[in-house]
């Protein structure tokens, strides 16, 4: 039973921005690394975007940055001067390859192409298991969300971020390639949180993505509906999709962090590193694996890595909200991006702000909704 330093179990964007930093930061040369997914990371699975001031880590994995975006609703349209941000799109392959390259030279790091079975944590050690090998290790690393535990629990709100996305090229010029549409929210609500969500690449080429944050998914033909009428709307009458994609990522703040014992850290999805209030993943795993490197340098134990901060609560009463009230989440996202400063909202929620700026992004959404949802929530504090 081959034993190593570190074992992750699951090879997401979490594990992999990790096992990166850890490459970087050269403390980890004498370390043994084992990687175990059943998904070889070779296919363009996916598309992650993030708003980024100066330059990023991942920028070679960057295909497309935007300067500005669209915010609409039903009854107004702004254009959003994104600066000092750009707000940038990275395509699942770009990222894997950026990854893979650095890890290849590695000759402490492997990866295995199976299914974890079991993970075991004993006095000493780790015990992890697939269809075929055991192994253990001194700690590991978990990625494998337990979504009938958490989303069967009812003291947390868990809502969807869910969505199908076509990749097309038109005929017509429709798009504007200097500008991503970040939220559109004139399409139809239907009691729910609705927008289209636009990136295009060419005047010619875009990926659009009808997103809810609700409860329950749709059937696949009410998203490509949806998608199908906008793409009218837009004047296009001619078009292929080269591409489809689509997803469901919990929106949350379930107390993941409980779960990690003395040698098991849970990470990405499974450890709450999803921005809970609107379903970015790419920023926030960005941050908490340049954490967590950070603690591994000083700490083994990692009973001891979370630490609850203000924003944890700002996404709770929001997500409290649109749980009992799903249809309003049209109204909150307008008001705060109808006057507010694009540049103090991607802070706010990138959870860099002051109280003093919280409080001016705050102001912006409606009150009574917010003051509801602190009265029920404000036990979670205690």
């Amino acid at each position: 039973m081959k034993n190593y330093d570190y074992i992750f179990t699951g090879s997401g964007l979490a594990a992999l921005m990790t096992v990166y930093k850890m490459i970087q930061s050269d403390d980890f040369k004498d370390k043994s690394i084992l990687l175990i997914d059943l998904d070889t990371k070779k296919t363009n699975d996916r598309t992650w975007c993030f708003w980024q001031e100066g330059t990023s880590t991942w920028d070679q994995s960057v295909s497309k940055k935007w300067d500005s975006a669209l915010f609409a609703n039903a009854h107004f349209k702004r254009d959003l001067d994104l600066q000092p941000y750009h707000y940038n799109q990275v395509k699942g392959l770009d990222f894997y390859n950026q990854v893979f390259d650095l890890i290849s030279k590695q000759k402490n790091i492997h990866f295995l192409n199976e299914t974890v079975t079991d993970i075991n944590e004993l006095e000493t050690h780790v015990f992890v298991a697939t269809a075929t090998e055991n192994f253990t290790a001194s700690a590991v690393f978990n990625s494998i969300y337990r979504k009938t535990e958490v989303e069967t629990q009812t003291q947390y709100p868990v809502l969807q971020q869910h969505f199908i996305g076509w990749f097309i090229k038109s005929k017509e010029a429709a798009f504007n390639p200097n500008q991503a549409t970040f939220m559109d929210f004139s399409v139809s609500q239907k009691g729910n949180t609705r927008f289209m969500y636009v990136l295009p690449t060419a005047t010619t080429e875009a990926l659009l993505e009808y997103t809810l944050f609700s409860h329950d998914l749709l059937a696949k033909s009410e998203y490509e509906s949806e998608i199908q009428s906008y793409i009218s709307k837009l004047g296009i009458t001619d078009y292929e999709i080269t591409e489809k994609e689509q997803g469901s990522i919990p929106m949350t703040c379930y107390p993941f962090w409980k779960k990690n014992s003395q040698r098991v850290l849970n990470i990405g999805t499974a450890g709450g590193w999803t921005k809970a209030s609107t379903g970015y993943t790419f920023k926030n795993s960005d941050k908490k694996s340049t954490q967590l490197i950070a603690f591994l340098k000083q700490e083994n134990d990692f009973r001891k890595y979370h630490k609850r901060s203000k924003f944890w609560f700002y996404d709770l009463l929001l997500l409290d909200i649109l749980d009992r009230k799903n249809e309003k989440g049209s109204g909150i996202f307008s008001s705060m991006f109808k006057k507010g400063s694009p540049a103090l909202i991607f802070k706010f929620l990138d959870e860099e702000t002051s109280l003093f700026e919280d409080i001016k992004v705050i102001l912006k959404c409606p009150k009574m909704p917010f003051i509801w949802s602190l009265v029920r929530s404000v036990r979670y504090l205690f």
